[in-house]
């Protein structure tokens, strides 16, 4: 994703106005916009392919802000992996992609000889929510081959959600990889996280451009989290200083509402939020389950949940306010995915569950770049194990002060 701009000075002029940053000028794929932007007519990124030859593409989405659509033009690929974690063989013509996901696949040259298009096309599941409307492409060439015309693929609506469902929602683990690790089945802590955006005061006699005359926000269970400025949370944590960090995340949200009824978009009494440094600390190898719930604050939209450390066991996703009466019997116990970004599902939920089996402080967070700077995160205190193995190492002597 590009902006003809620097980016932490676009990221800057939002949170000091407490609007939305500018919107991207264009996406590219391996550095290049492709031909159909005016700035790289002659610059694309190409690819010479054989006919008959499968090729292994690793699909890595590295926007800041923007999920993706991607296709080749008449060619269908089998997903073989996501996050690194090996997947149940998914055969499918459309890849999806959030900030920070990759998606393994693999492609057999087996059309015509001629010159291909591949294009990576917005998914933006925010109803009403400007964004860069383009398209990045790339041109799969076979060998001997004379058309100077590349074929483009049908791409999707920019808010096809059912497609995008769809894809996230089909793709299970391979058991008999090497690597494989049975689903988690006795659980410790039960979480669950509502996920959204919001608002936090622009502060007395001051106006800013968010709702309201406000500045926009997101939150988890609505903690607005800030990273602490006078020391870093490992730091303080290895070295038992108090005041830069709280452990009081809690379980759950601690006024639940009607998570995705849109009359709620707009309540002021539930889009105020305030920002704080705020943790869950566990033991050592706790196994937890997290159940995230996108809420309509603002309007609702796919998150891409990211975590530090570990990969989630992905159990099941769906649509509305999580009911678990009714939606755990819908939860993958055999062969899950596993991955370490969870896209939840526009006006819907996805769950979890992992093993905090490495001890330190762990950040989890939305992997749109915009809703991590405005707070959507949280982070995990795993605490030492009892073996040298299992025990935080001291801070090196060189390390960099805030």
């Amino acid at each position: 994703e590009w902006w003809n701009a620097n980016v932490l000075e676009v990221e800057q002029q939002g949170l000091a106005t407490g609007a939305a940053p500018n919107i991207s000028d264009a996406y590219t794929i391996n550095g290049e916009p492709g031909d159909l932007y005016a700035c790289s007519k002659n610059k694309s990124s190409k690819f010479e392919v054989v006919q008959g030859k499968t090729y292994l593409l690793r699909i890595i989405n590295a926007a800041l802000n923007n999920q993706h659509f991607f296709k080749v033009a008449n060619h269908n690929m089998t997903v073989v992996a996501i996050d690194a974690v090996y997947t149940v063989p998914y055969e499918t013509d459309v890849v999806v992609t959030g900030p920070g996901q990759t998606v393994d696949v693999l492609m057999t040259a087996n059309q015509p000889i001629s010159s291909y298009y591949a294009a990576a096309k917005p998914y933006a599941s925010a109803p009403g929510v400007p964004f860069d409307n383009t398209t990045a492409t790339a041109i799969f060439t076979y060998v001997n081959s004379t058309n100077s015309t590349p074929i483009m693929p049908a791409l999707p609506a920019f808010d096809d959600t059912p497609m995008a469902h769809r894809f996230y929602s089909n793709l299970t683990g391979l058991t008999s990889a090497r690597f494989w690790e049975p689903t988690i089945l006795d659980v410790d802590e039960h979480m669950f996280m509502a996920i959204g955006l919001g608002l936090v005061s622009c502060g007395k006699n001051t106006s800013c451009l968010g709702l309201f005359n406000q500045s926009f926000a997101a939150s988890i269970s609505n903690f607005s989290f800030q990273l602490p400025t006078k020391m870093s949370i490992l730091e303080a944590h290895y070295s038992n200083v108090t005041g830069v960090y709280n452990a009081t995340f809690p379980d759950t949200p601690l006024m639940p509402f009607d998570y995705t009824n849109p009359n709620n978009s707009l309540n002021q009494n539930l889009l105020m939020t305030t920002k704080s440094t705020t943790v869950k600390r566990v033991k050592y190898n706790t196994t937890i389950e997290i159940v995230f719930q996108d809420t309509s604050l603002v309007g609702i939209e796919n998150h891409p949940m990211h975590i530090h450390c570990f990969n989630f066991q992905v159990l099941a996703q769906g649509f509305g306010n999580y009911d678990p009466n009714v939606d755990r019997r819908k939860f993958n116990l055999v062969n899950p995915q596993i991955r370490n970004t969870i896209a939840v599902p526009t006006g819907g939920w996805a769950v979890v569950r992992f093993r905090a089996n490495n001890p330190g402080v762990w950040i989890l967070h939305c992997h749109l770049d915009v809703h991590l700077t405005w707070g959507l995160a949280m982070a995990f205190i795993v605490d030492d194990g009892g073996t040298p193995e299992t025990t935080l190492p001291p801070p090196p002597a060189d390390l960099p002060k805030c």
